[in-house]
């Protein structure tokens, strides 16, 4: 057994479960506070990714620089979506709401594919020439280590921002009771736009360091998919069910790809894993790893 390739892989694949652990924060921090499940969140990170492209290639603009501004431009973009497109539906059945988020993935696909075209494009050398550093024996490249250092930083600040501040408890009380959050003198209105800004902001920030290492092209929404099966295994409505489930999502699509590749050699093992395990958790746990057990009275 080639255990240097396995432990590469598995270190990439702790890597790249942060950050859809970060993605599947998103997923988590809009079913919380609106009940609803964003299915436009790949095309949030696409949108993301290629907004910060067309600023460093097009507009000629330093890196660093793009990449603050497609996050602002991100935040305003969210906020945008949740006023204009979504508060109307407030009051209206959930389906209605999740099928309008539908409408604005098919939507946000086709203007996409309109404005940036349908060919992956790649971004200019960010981190020098060589885009790797060597730890442990490992190579393992510095858009990993980015990726791996802003998902600590953003899911350490999910923490502080839920725990200690006073927009994130009013969040947490609007996502428990909305009318008991509006009885107290929340705005839900504002709590939702809150929620749809946040999440729309840190998709920005996976879909640039997705970007970076795979290119920018249309097809990163399906990244929104792949991390599903996460927010699924680990609890819809867990801010840590998200992070772990994403760890397990990345672990197992890489330890996966290394058994179909050393041994079964099926071919699309790394794709349809982790539904497997989705369906398997769903038998044992309907409610994922972390996820709150409805408990209804009739």
């Amino acid at each position: 057994m080639n255990t240097e390739l396995l432990f590469q892989l598995l270190v990439n694949g702790l890597i790249v479960g942060m950050l859809y652990g970060v993605v599947a924060m998103c997923f988590v921090l809009i079913y919380k506070s609106t009940q609803v499940v964003n299915f436009a969140q790949g095309e949030f990170l696409v949108l993301g990714a290629w907004v910060c492209l067309a600023l460093v290639v097009d507009a000629g603009l330093p890196f660093f620089l793009a990449f603050l501004f497609s996050l602002v431009f991100m935040t305003l973009f969210g906020i945008v979506v949740q006023t204009v497109i979504l508060r109307p539906l407030i009051g209206e059945p959930i389906i209605s709401v999740i099928m309008v988020t539908i409408g604005l993935s098919i939507f946000m696909q086709a203007l996409m594919n309109w404005i940036f075209g349908n060919n992956a494009e790649s971004f200019p050398p960010v981190f020098g020439e060589v885009g790797f550093v060597t730890i442990g024996g490992l190579n393992v490249e510095i858009a990993y280590l980015m990726s791996l250092f802003l998902s600590l930083i953003i899911m350490g600040a999910f923490f502080y921002f839920f725990k200690y501040t006073r927009h994130g408890l009013a969040m947490r009380a609007t996502a428990f009771n909305q009318q008991v959050a509006a009885s107290l003198g929340i705005s839900v209105k504002q709590t939702f736009a809150m929620a749809w800004a946040i999440s729309a902001l840190v998709s920005g920030v996976a879909g640039v360091v997705m970007g970076i290492v795979s290119g920018v092209s249309n097809s990163l929404a399906v990244v929104g998919i792949k991390v599903f099966p996460a927010v699924i295994v680990g609890g819809l409505d867990s801010i840590v069910g998200a992070v772990v489930g994403g760890v397990i999502i990345g672990l197992l699509e890489n330890f996966a790809e290394f058994i179909d590749g050393q041994y079964l050699q099926v071919g699309n093992l790394y794709t349809v894993a982790p539904f497997y395990v989705l369906i398997l958790i769903l038998m044992i746990k309907p409610y994922g790893l972390f996820g709150t057990k409805d408990i209804e009275r009739i």
